[in-house]
């Protein structure tokens, strides 16, 4: 099984890909490699092109544009 099938906790517990934070029976979990407090950005986008964020009370979504440019919106 590779880094990216993991069914366990994704990175600092946040849910991967366009479902939104755990609301889907369908939203999956998975593990994200880090070293020292560097990531890949083609380890987090490997599901999609969309991930969802929750921050405190705050929910954020960072995208991959098709320019392969991020987008962090509230």
């Amino acid at each position: 099984m590779s880094r990216h099938e993991h069914a366990s906790a994704g990175i600092f517990g946040v849910p991967m890909g366009d479902g939104g934070p755990m609301r889907s029976a369908r939203a999956v979990c998975r593990t994200i490699p880090m070293t020292d407090a560097q990531l890949d950005s083609r380890d987090l986008f490997a599901a999609g092109r969309l991930i969802t964020i929750t921050h405190g009370e705050q929910t954020y979504q960072l995208r991959l544009t098709a320019q392969n440019k991020l987008i962090l919106t509230k």
